[in-house]
């Protein structure tokens, strides 16, 4: 899963619109935004298996870190308390602690048998979306329509950036996800790790995005009334 993902975070914009874009990428896909990190110091394994999947040529090994429900609940736990803790808005916090476990839902949908539960001798469940290629695509359009069609309903830009950079960002979400089913498997788990740290620019995206959009009437907190 991949525009799955930030589908789900356009769309939780609607629920917080305090919380910037930004964040809720890097909530939804901080699994994923660490993997490669732990890939490249070898604490989390891949093999490069060509035609493993209808939609990838990635045999994933060991990754209980970053793909575990524990971890990930465990992740979003953290993640939400430093969101509370540096912007003190409980619901926004909720919203980005449960973001984080939700990668894990998606994923479960797409992956082959090897998400576990736990770190250790866990079970390793999968629903094995990806051997069907036109059905994974249909999902993962669906859900990335589904919620930037919430965001641009619930928010309008401020300037031409907050139009054009949001265009642009879908683009470069688009572009990726074709390239990674399109594109030869790749030519070593090192080249995984460090392409895989572009993960960070749509981060960086989404943030400088949202800041030059806002939230429509609909959306944004009633102002207390005036006393005359």
């Amino acid at each position: 899963m991949f525009l799955g993902h930030f589908g789900v975070a356009f769309g939780a914009k609607t629920q917080q619109p305090r919380v910037s874009l930004g964040t809720l990428f890097l909530a939804a896909q901080l699994a994923d935004l660490v993997w490669p990190t732990l890939l490249l110091l070898g604490v989390e394994r891949v093999n490069i298996v060509p035609h493993a999947t209808a939609a990838n040529a990635l045999d994933f090994v060991h990754y209980p870190f970053t793909h575990s429900l524990l971890a990930e609940l465990v992740g979003g736990l953290l993640l939400g308390l430093i969101y509370w803790v540096v912007r003190r808005n409980v619901p926004g916090a909720v919203l980005v602690g449960l973001l984080v476990p939700s990668h894990w839902l998606l994923d479960l949908v797409v992956h082959q048998p090897d998400l576990p539960l736990y770190p250790g001798h866990s079970p390793l469940l999968g629903l094995g979306l990806w051997n069907h290629l036109a059905l994974t695509q249909v999902v993962e359009f669906a859900l990335l329509g589904l919620g930037l069609g919430l965001y641009v309903r619930r928010t309008r830009a401020r300037n031409g950036v907050g139009r054009y950079g949001l265009l642009g960002l879908v683009a470069f979400l688009v572009v990726s996800h074709l390239a990674s089913i399109f594109s030869p498997p790749p030519t070593s788990v090192a080249f995984i790790g460090w392409g895989a740290q572009l993960m960070w620019l749509t981060v960086l995206l989404g943030y400088w995005v949202d800041r030059n959009r806002e939230a429509t009437a609909e959306t944004r907190p009633a102002s207390a009334p005036s006393i005359s």
